[in-house]
This record gives structure tokens, sequence and C-alpha cells, in this order.
């Protein structure tokens, strides 16, 4: 088993706390993400290979640097090479967030989310079909339930190894996920028809002609429209993937019920507002209504504001 070392130089200002502590408030306890005194770790597929990645911070907010650990059989620069861009894209080290902050600071209450969330990235899954799968599991229930569905599926269909006595996971891969049926997902506390949806969207995984993996290529609208075209995908879950999972800017998650909360908090005094409000009161923010959405969600999550 090798061990070797790398350095990530996130684009200022970074804070590695806040960053990977949205991060894994959201991915962790389903097997893997985890953040645990000021290490953040993540069992990296690399296809040939599975490298445990470890992560923790050695500069500061306006000088930020990472040191990345990787530990795996037989590692090689190129090995090295990839799980840097690995590690960078899920924790957004390259977004330069000037520009919003330059926009939000013209606004009195995404001013204070601004200075109270400084430094917080917009971290991404690793694909767009984990994206699509932990947001369809996640639809109509509970965190804490959500987080029990999401471990069953890990820890019986990702790929595992041990390292130091202790086991960890990788998101599952969608052949492991399309070999098995709907019945058997059925079993994992899943509903009937989100069993259906989680197995259908392993199968468009795999089909190159839906190319989940090179939505990239695509405008935001055509995406949206690419994906809702699949079972189980309506426009919330659309958007939430242009947010996570492509890295689009000026995403925003209509019909969410939380936003709709935090937006009444903070902008309305508690009354209740419709997606239409949300709307309109995000226009401010456009074309960076993605990170505006983060800071929201990070002000629901902390009570700040």
């Amino acid at each position: 088993m090798d061990l070797l070392t790398a350095t990530i130089r996130p684009v200022a200002p970074f804070d590695f706390e806040l960053t990977a502590g949205y991060h894994t408030y959201f991915q962790s306890r389903y097997g893997t993400d985890s953040m645990e005194d000021g290490v953040y770790r993540r069992l990296l597929d690399l296809g040939d290979k599975l490298v445990l990645a470890s992560v923790r911070s050695d500069g500061t907010v306006d000088a930020p640097e990472l040191a990345l650990e990787l530990q795996g059989p037989e590692l090689s620069t190129e090995d090295v090479d990839l799980a840097r861009e690995r590690v960078s894209w899920l924790l957004g080290v390259d977004q330069d967030l000037g520009p919003f902050y330059e926009l939000g600071r013209s606004d009195e209450v995404m001013a204070g989310l601004v200075e109270r969330f400084y430094g917080l990235h917009l971290p991404h899954t690793a694909s767009v079909f984990e994206a699509l799968v932990l947001a369809v599991l996640g639809q109509q229930i509970s965190t804490s339930v959500a987080r029990i569905i999401r471990t069953l599926l890990i820890e019986t269909f990702g790929p595992s190894a041990e390292f130091d006595g202790e086991t960890y996971y990788a998101f599952p891969r969608p052949e492991s996920i399309w070999a098995s049926t709907p019945a058997e997902l059925y079993t994992m506390k899943l509903t009937q028809r989100k069993a259906e949806y989680v197995h259908a969207l392993a199968g468009s995984a795999l089909d190159a002609a839906v190319g989940l993996e090179r939505l990239g290529e695509l405008t935001d609208a055509e995406i949206v429209e690419r994906l809702t075209a699949l079972r189980g995908v309506g426009l919330w879950t659309a958007q939430w993937t242009l947010v996570r999972a492509v890295g689009r800017p000026d995403a925003l998650p209509l019909g969410d019920l939380a936003l709709r909360r935090v937006v009444s908090r903070l902008f309305k005094d508690g009354a209740e507002v419709t997606d239409a409000e949300v709307e309109e009161i995000a226009q401010r923010w456009s074309p960076y209504r993605t990170f505006a959405t983060v800071y929201l969600f990070s002000a629901l999550r902390t009570g700040a504001g």
C-alpha cells in the first residue's frame, strides 16, 4: 500500500472548515464523505483502483493551501494527478467568489451572509449520477430517513476498501445498481416508485445516447430539458443537479421548501412566499444565484442572518 502527498492551492478566499463542513453535512453518514478533527476524507473510485483521500488545511482563508494525502495500491503519478483533480472538484477550489461577493454586498441581507460565510465555496458531487440518485432518495422525506436509505444503498452496492482497520465506501457505480432489480432496491426502505427511478437512472447513466456525464457541454436550459425527460427527475432535481454536479453558477432550485422557508425568514419577516416570489427576489443575485442559494442554505442550517 502506497502513501503519497500532494498540495492543492484553492482560489482565495477559501475557508476549508466551512466548505468541507457544508459538504459533509449533506454528504456524511452515508458512507462516502467524512470530516473529523479537521480532516476531510473520501474514498475515490479511480476506475482501476480505490484511493483514500485525506485533506487538511495548511493555509489561511486568504492564503489557502490544502495538504492532500493519498493511500492506495501502487499509486502512480497519473493517479495522484487524477485524485488531486477529483478532490479539487469535490471541494470547489477553483471557484472565484469575487464577482458574487461584489454583487452580494449590494444587498443588505446577502452582505451579512457573505461576511458570515466568507470563503465558503460550493462543493460538488463526484458525478451527475451521484447527484441524481441522492436527489431522488431525498425527495419528500426527512433528512434523517434519507441518510439511513443512502447508507444502505452505498454499503450494499458501493465498492469498498479498508485502510488502517476502517472500511470506507465509494459511491455505487451505475453498473452495480443496474445489475440489481427494483425489487431488491425496494428492500432498502425505498418506495416502489423510487426503487424504479433509481434503477432507471443507473440504466440512463450507462446509455451513451443520454450522456449524463457529458452534460457540461450543454447550456443550462438544454441540461434541464435532458434531465427532466428521465423518470423521477423533475425541475427541482434538475436544478439541484446544475448546482451540485455540473457546477453552473446561476441555478435556482425552485420548489424547494427549505429555500422558501429561509427566504421567508430573511426577506419577508416570516410571511409565506411562493416560488414566483423567491425567483423575483433571487434575480438580484443573477448570474450567481447558485452561490446565493448555498449561502442561504448555510444561513438556514446555522440560524444566521
